[in-house]
């Protein structure tokens, strides 16, 4: 089996999860860190055009979205494929997501590079307004400790979301705290405040680690997929209601931002993920793996 390799940059948030994944199974991993913004010339090879943070790799193998990231993983590992916890990071993706980023910006303000600003208009097609976020970051703290405060509860009486011990729906729900605490630790600490639970619990969760990283390079990487061949596809669900068979061409997209569509053949669908052949002139045949959940896939 191939080794696992992890594009990301350490500032990402999305990225922390499969981190911390890593360190709940005890993984060896390569880290390959790509830009933080566009463009990311030794990725989008990869994808197709995918450009989010993480991707991770495997031979000629490309899995894009944490969603799917993280079930591979689990599959790899002898953990489940499906379940709750992938409804939590559904959540975390989302919702909660989507109160921490005003928070951190609306407190960062003029730091914020005008290049990063820029960039991510691009990836979501509508203004990054540090204004607004400022404006909005009142209300969403409000939303935030809601949020926060069912993790609270959660871990009353059991040390992680999962039970006994740590599991996915931790992975997952640590996202957000880890991303207000780390950018702007004053007001996560306010947000956490009295929270006593959710304060044990991200300590618990912290200590779990990341495994044992070791740095390799893009070009070292791109070597890994050019000299390997992809890994047998999951079986295609006949009753898929995209209506298509393998050997089909199909363009797979975001739903929400980063709607970059990646086109290919289509290798396999089912209710976890739909894997999407494509052929680079410089790397050879490569199997792109994406989600269900959050993607949106059809004939090209």
């Amino acid at each position: 089996m191939s080794e696992l390799i992890l594009h990301h940059y350490d500032a990402s948030p999305f990225s922390e999860k499969v981190r911390l994944m890593f360190g709940l199974k005890g993984l060896a991993w390569r880290s390959v860190i790509q830009p933080s913004i566009m463009p990311k010339p030794d990725l989008t090879p990869l994808t197709g055009g995918y450009r989010r943070a993480p991707v991770m790799q495997s031979g000629a193998d490309v899995y894009c979205d944490t969603q799917v990231i993280l079930a591979e993983i689990e599959a790899r590992t002898g953990g489940s494929s499906g379940g709750a916890g992938y409804a939590v990071n559904f959540w975390a993706d989302r919702l909660f997501f989507a109160a921490s980023v005003p928070i951190i910006f609306g407190e960062m303000g003029d730091a914020v590079p005008e290049a990063f600003i820029t960039d991510r208009e691009k990836l979501s097609g509508r203004p990054f307004d540090l204004a607004a976020m400022k404006a909005a970051s009142g209300v969403m703290k409000q939303q935030w400790r809601a949020q926060g405060g069912w993790i609270d509860r959660a871990v009353a009486a059991q040390p992680f979301l999962d039970g006994d011990k740590p599991g996915l729906s931790d992975i997952a729900a640590y996202m957000n705290v880890w991303f207000v605490a780390t950018f702007t630790p004053t007001v996560g600490e306010a947000l956490m405040s009295g929270l006593a639970n959710l304060q044990g619990w991200r300590e618990r969760v912290a200590a779990i680690g990341q495994g044992q990283r070791a740095e390799m390079s893009t070009a070292e990487a791109l070597d890994a997929a050019r000299e390997a061949e992809p890994a047998p596809p999951p079986p295609h669900d006949l009753a898929d209601p995209l209506g298509l068979s393998p050997g089909a061409a199909v363009m797979v997209h975001a739903d929400d931002y980063g709607r970059d569509p990646i086109k290919g053949t289509l290798v396999a669908a089912n209710p976890e993920r739909i894997v999407v052949a494509r052929d680079d002139p410089l790397l050879g045949r490569l199997h792109v793996h994406f989600p269900r959940a959050g993607y949106v896939a059809h004939a090209a």
